[in-house]
């Protein structure tokens, strides 16, 4: 009677067991999923915060430096581009040209020692400093949970039910700008 019971609970809690971690598998695969479209939303929000102070700082520049039209206009237009992006790929494309167009105007602003000076630019250059910063982090965040996803799509048996249940990889916040992977040059001279 005993080899009865012991082969029921076998024959019943063999199933149950797997369905209780195939329910965890699925539960955290979930789970890794919503925390990648939480750290998009972060940096979305980042860039939104940068978009949004782009404008104040082209028309500080604008008021001291108006032979400086092309750097201006090239900001204003991949702002305007950068704000029907949708996903990471294009994101990342438009941002890295968006940060090296602020670069340049940040050069022109050394060229002009009344603009360095006035504290509405100051404050923007140091509200722009800011929202890089944070941008960073976003970004690293974000590829972070993505990777965490990627991983455990990609593993086995993670693979086997991300595949039944179409799980697809997230796509990574890279930097597209060769300027930006390039070894930064320093002179100490």
């Amino acid at each position: 009677m005993t080899a009865i019971w012991i082969i029921l609970g076998v024959v019943i809690g063999v199933p149950i067991l797997i369905m209780i971690w195939a329910i965890a598998l699925y539960n955290g695969l979930v789970r890794k999923k919503t925390m990648v479209m939480e750290g998009w939303s972060g940096i979305d929000v980042q860039l939104k915060r940068r978009s949004n102070l782009i404008p104040n700082l082209v028309e500080t520049v604008k008021g001291f430096a108006a032979q400086e039209k092309d750097v201006l206009t090239e900001v204003t237009t991949l702002r305007g581009q950068a704000q029907s992006v949708t996903g990471p790929g294009e994101a990342s494309g438009i941002e890295g040209a968006i940060t090296g167009a602020l670069g340049r105007l940040m050069m022109v602003a050394e060229a002009y020692p009344e603009l360095k000076s006035d504290s509405n630019f100051l404050n923007l250059q140091s509200e722009l400093a800011e929202i890089e910063e944070d941008i960073e982090k976003s970004r690293r965040y974000y590829n972070a949970t993505v990777r965490d996803l990627n991983v455990a799509i990609e593993s086995f048996p993670g693979n086997l039910l991300a595949a039944r249940f179409s799980f697809q990889q997230a796509e990574f916040f890279e930097t597209q700008s060769p300027d930006e992977r390039a070894v930064p040059q320093i002179s100490f001279s």
